[in-house]
């Protein structure tokens, strides 16, 4: 199996999200090697500012952020994970990410989810029903919209009336579309349809060799090979900070930048092909009430401690 390949989240929540860092953190990722930078997707909160974490209160749009990205990168790969597939029509989405994908020169990797807070459903007119189904036709849309000369698509949720979608994307037969979900259906249809799958924020990473299991058994079901299928972790970094579960023990990618590296190689171990460190949800930089200032300086010091 290949080395992992090491990512690192995008400033795009809270105290360090702004142009400069965005550019700032594209480039010197790039320079160190980090494999990808990625974003996340966030509509809206509630109104109640204490019910959600404090990474989801200032968020940039995903797609936005990692074109003005690639304007300050040439190489480092460009990853969404996730954005919420139910806010915006096929149509659509397959337009920005034809045209991110163009002017990043290829450089783009689609991760899709199916969404979960009730407000952001409710604003974009979508239906919480039967999301699983609605993805398996949102993909299907895509790859007619991304491949097809003439495009044309007649499902349950979605139709594209025969039509022609340009410039195509630059990676052919388009950007490659990695889905997320935790529950058996959703790992299943990673592993039958996507490029790979993209754990969460929350994943109990002790426990993962048991979702990877799961995509890649599918995967061989579908008569696809299941090593071909990435498994991208988010990795909630808490540098300097050992964290402990519910049993006492460490919790994985917490403390020294030393454990933190030991942990990412147990990672591969378990079948992990990529990991990228996201400081969005490190509480001293993904916080919109951190001073700007110390947040950029912790974020700055741990690219650089964790760079592969």
């Amino acid at each position: 199996m290949d080395p992992m390949k090491i990512g690192f989240g995008a400033p795009v929540a809270g105290a360090w999200a702004g142009p400069d860092n965005l550019g700032y953190f594209a480039g010197r990722a790039e320079e160190l090697g980090y494999h990808e930078l990625w974003s996340f997707h966030r509509l809206l909160t509630p109104a109640d500012k204490d019910a959600m974490a404090p990474v989801y209160r200032s968020v940039l749009d995903p797609l936005g952020a990692l074109t003005f990205a690639a304007a300050r990168s040439s190489r480092i790969r460009l990853g969404v994970a996730v954005l919420n597939l139910p806010f915006v029509s096929p149509a659509y989405l397959a337009k920005q990410a034809a045209t991110l994908d163009v002017l990043s020169g290829g450089r783009l990797d689609l991760g899709l989810g199916t969404g979960w807070q009730r407000e952001e459903f409710t604003a974009s007119g979508a239906s919480m029903e039967r999301r699983g189904a609605r993805a398996e036709e949102y993909v299907a849309a895509l790859h007619t919209l991304w491949t097809d000369e003439v495009s044309s698509y007649e499902g349950e949720f979605y139709t594209i009336p025969p039509s022609r979608m340009a410039p195509k994307p630059v990676q052919r037969p388009g950007p490659p579309v990695l889905l997320g979900g935790t529950v058996e259906p959703a790992l299943k249809r990673a592993g039958r349809l996507g490029a790979g799958w993209i754990s969460r924020s929350a994943t109990d990473l002790t426990r993962i060799h048991e979702q990877i299991a799961v995509v890649r058994n599918a995967a061989a079901e579908a008569g696809r090979d299941p090593d071909s299928v990435r498994v991208v972790v988010r990795g909630v970094v808490r540098a300097g900070e050992e964290q402990r579960d519910e049993a006492g023990g460490r919790v994985r990618l917490t403390g020294t930048y030393e454990q933190i590296r030991e942990d990412v190689e147990w990672l591969g171990e378990q079948g992990v092909t990529e990991l990228f460190y996201d400081l969005n949800w490190d509480p001293l930089v993904g916080n919109p009430d951190i001073a700007p200032e110390s947040a950029t300086a912790r974020a700055k010091e741990i690219l650089e401690a964790l760079a592969p």
